[in-house]
């Protein structure tokens, strides 16, 4: 009878420690398709976060590699336009406007890095004088306007009176209402005229340009970008957002529009500016052939000066 009793609790333990192995087995398997697809979850973030930040990359950077490649092909561009606007007596006037930090100077200077700066020129006016501002207020502006054959692009231009001078105050209301209905008319002038007139408005945003100001109080060689009026400017982008909408409401005219240019991508900005340039302007490729050079004259009879007589610059490098 002991034996039948003991057998009979052996085989209760038997089943007892089945059960358990089992449910066990059940846990371990529950566990194993949880971690997995914690696991996967975790894959699918990564995943994601990569094709995320890859798509942004895509979005507002460029390679140098591709940038400069296609830079040079709009440069060459840019100099086939200025011998047709040469040969056909074209005139154009670029504005550049913006905030400020927004990438304008860099724009305007890979613009005339090839072109003759004969027949282009960079107009960039300071703090008009005691006598010009007595004058007609777009009177010194006037003095620059192109010849027939030039291009002229204003680094800020008679649009300081709807933007600093509004803001900061150095004008007053009636000398803003005035602007405000002259320019439209003045640039319609300008146009019926024969200019070619584009307006470019190059627009930053405001973490961007906190970032590029930044930037520049580090940097030796920029630091001079920060003028009073831009460090000014920082305390004051609402009122200069209000003063660039009011602008564009009375002066986005047909014979004249603003073209914003989003600029928080220095380099993408300054290919589209370009490429806009060229679209604007009718031109057709008048580069003249390559020259065949005769074989230079030489003079037997010319002796040149002993060198101990002129003064040479060290050679340091």
């Amino acid at each position: 009878m002991k034996t039948s009793k003991n057998n009979s609790n052996d085989n209760d333990l038997l089943c007892l420690d089945e059960d358990h192995q089992e449910k066990q087995k059940k846990k371990d398997k529950i566990k194993k398709k949880k971690n997995k697809n914690k696991l996967s979850k975790k894959s699918d973030k990564k995943l994601s976060k990569i094709l995320y930040e890859s798509a942004e990359d895509i979005s507002t950077k460029l390679s140098t590699e591709f940038y400069e490649k296609e830079l040079k092909k709009l440069q060459i561009e840019l100099v086939k336009m200025q011998y047709w606007i040469k040969h056909t007596g074209y005139r154009v006037v670029i504005i550049f406007e913006g905030r400020d930090a927004a990438g304008k100077g860099g724009t305007i200077k890979r613009i005339i890095e090839l072109l003759n700066p004969r027949g282009c020129r960079v107009v960039a006016l300071g703090t008009p004088s005691d006598i010009e501002k007595t004058q007609w207020y777009f009177q010194r502006y006037v003095a620059h306007l192109p010849s027939a054959g030039e291009i002229v692009l204003f680094d800020r231009s008679w649009y300081n009176r709807a933007g600093v001078e509004r803001v900061m105050g150095f004008c007053t209301d009636e000398q803003y209402q005035e602007f405000m209905q002259s320019c439209p008319e003045f640039e319609r002038m300008l146009v019926r005229s024969g200019i070619v007139l584009l307006k470019y408005w190059f627009s930053v945003s405001d973490e961007e340009q906190e970032r590029r100001f930044q930037a520049r109080t580090q940097d030796p060689i920029r630091r001079w970008k920060l003028s009073p009026m831009d460090l000014e400017s920082r305390n004051r982008w609402v009122e200069y957002s209000k003063a660039k909408d009011e602008m564009f409401t009375h002066t986005n005219i047909p014979e004249a529009p603003w073209f914003t240019i989003e600029a928080d991508d220095k380099k993408r900005a300054r290919l589209n500016c370009i490429h806009h340039i060229l679209s604007k302007v009718p031109y057709e490729d008048m580069v003249p052939p390559p020259l065949e050079l005769s074989p230079r004259v030489i003079c037997e009879d010319y002796v040149r000066a002993p060198r101990n007589e002129q003064f040479f610059v060290p050679q340091v490098y």
